[in-house]
């Protein structure tokens, strides 16, 4: 989102809303919902927003590194998944997907889905698991991360 000199940089909110209306009004909404129901789970958790040229990603982050993320939601044109961090999350039903060794996902066609109990299950391991808990209290930000054009500029610069 590129703002000419003068001009009021959006708030990360904003540029978050603006990075999720690109895609067709059923994704939309269903993201919408899913982040509202994910925001609602970790109420006290910072949401790192990055904004890659196919999909946008939203990590639920106690901290402002990723790397200390439990949960993520990566939101692509028709496929919705919610990634849980940790090596070992105990997995008995099998629906944990993908072959990450630090994350692995589940596909989310609703975001009725996260109200289920195998799922709730999987995040409450997520978060056993964490590496820094969340916060007792408070409220978490809207974080913008790095975008793909800002990838690829460090790229050519290294």
């Amino acid at each position: 989102m590129a703002v000419k000199t003068g001009e009021k940089q959006p708030s990360p909110e904003a540029q978050l809303r603006a990075f999720i209306d690109r895609f067709d009004p059923k994704d939309q909404k269903l993201i919408r919902s899913i982040r509202a129901a994910v925001r609602k789970r970790f109420p006290t958790a910072n949401e790192l927003a990055y904004d890659y040229s196919s999909h946008v990603v939203i990590a639920y982050s106690p901290t402002e590194q990723a790397i200390d993320a439990i949960v993520a939601i990566d939101a692509r044109a028709g496929d919705m998944r919610l990634y849980l961090m940790g090596p070992k999350l105990p997995d008995p039903k099998k629906l944990l997907m993908g072959s990450g060794k630090q994350a692995r996902y589940v596909s989310l066609e609703a975001a009725s889905k996260l109200a289920h109990p195998d799922v709730k299950a999987l995040i409450a391991a997520a978060i056993e698991q964490a590496r820094v808990p969340l916060p007792s209290k408070g409220k978490g930000e809207v974080i913008m991360r790095g975008s793909t054009a800002k990838e690829r500029a460090r790229r050519r610069t290294t």
